[in-house]
């Protein structure tokens, strides 16, 4: 198998030492990868499967029976050699990574991931059991473990999203609507500021892995990405629903919709995917399981 490692942004030093013990050349990139950085992957891919016979995405959008809710499936291309993209670092750098595959059409290529923060989302999805692993041991599952075909969840900018993806208006219950396939999520025409009470304050989903490719569920207090909420704190206890001094990102638990595309249209929206916000509100975003499926290293 050919594998390439990526080491973004500043490691731990014990995670450090583990990549370079066990890689003798990974490739070092920024926090964040950009466009410019990952061109690597357009020449990795090329050089693998220099041309791909199986039906374009075109061509898969075409037909009339495409399986939308199917399980997951492994990759029809086959490549001279397997190919394997291991990413070390945070969620964000990943979702870049995977986000890069997905445009170039690359998601034949199975990815693993070691995360470097011990509150990973995707390591959640992905039962990765981040920050409990040695770094030696996480490393060395990323570039071994099996690869699992995997729903990919996609939005209208041709972004992915591995691990939870917000949409919420800053500082105040959300005005607008949230649908997942065809049933709503919730519908709300009253902004309210932040003063410590449940509400729709947006949403949350998560991707599903498998059929039908995401989970959502509604947001009953701001987002913790909400940084204008976070400057308006409660000033009084509350008791009942949110037990005590309310919290930050709070669901719903007996509200959650599966599907497989996910609707949201409102006021100054801001969203967030997988730790990293729109660089400005939007007032509609769409995710959807993209017609590929993705090939990553999970339990």
């Amino acid at each position: 198998m050919a594998t390439v490692v990526l080491a973004c942004g500043v490691l731990l030093p014990s995670l450090q030492d583990a990549v370079h013990d066990t890689v003798p050349d990974p490739v070092t990139l920024s926090g964040v990868p950009d466009r410019k950085e990952l061109k690597l992957l357009d020449e990795l891919a090329a050089t693998y499967l220099p041309a791909d016979s199986t039906p374009s995405l075109d061509e898969i959008a075409a037909q009339p029976d495409v399986p939308h809710q199917a399980s997951p499936v492994s990759a029809p291309q086959e490549p001279d050699e397997p190919v394997r993209v291991v990413v070390v670092g945070s969620d964000a750098a990943l979702a870049a990574v995977v986000t890069r595959l997905m445009r170039i059409d690359a998601l034949w290529i199975s990815v693993g991931f070691v995360p470097t923060d011990a509150t990973s989302s995707i390591a959640t999805v992905w039962g990765l059991d981040a920050g409990q692993l040695p770094g030696a041991a996480a490393l060395d599952t990323a570039l071994t473990g099996a690869a699992q075909p995997t729903a990919l969840i996609r939005d209208d900018t041709g972004t992915v999203t591995l691990g939870c993806a917000e949409i919420f208006h800053a500082g105040s219950t959300m005005v607008g609507e949230v649908i997942v396939d065809s049933e709503t999520l919730f519908l709300n025409d009253s902004s309210v500021r932040w003063n410590g009470r449940p509400g729709p304050y947006g949403a949350r989903f998560v991707p599903t892995t498998g059929a039908p490719g995401l989970a959502a569920t509604p947001l009953t207090t701001p987002s913790t990405q909400d940084s204008v909420a976070a400057q308006h704190p409660p000033k009084k206890r509350l008791f009942g629903l949110l037990g005590g001094t309310a919290q930050p990102g709070g669901v719903d638990p007996d509200t959650v919709l599966t599907g497989r595309a996910l609707q949201a249209g409102g006021e100054k929206l801001t969203v967030v995917r997988d730790g990293v916000a729109h660089p400005r509100p939007v007032s509609s975003v769409t995710f959807y399981r993209h017609l590929r499926d993705g090939q990553f290293v999970r339990r």
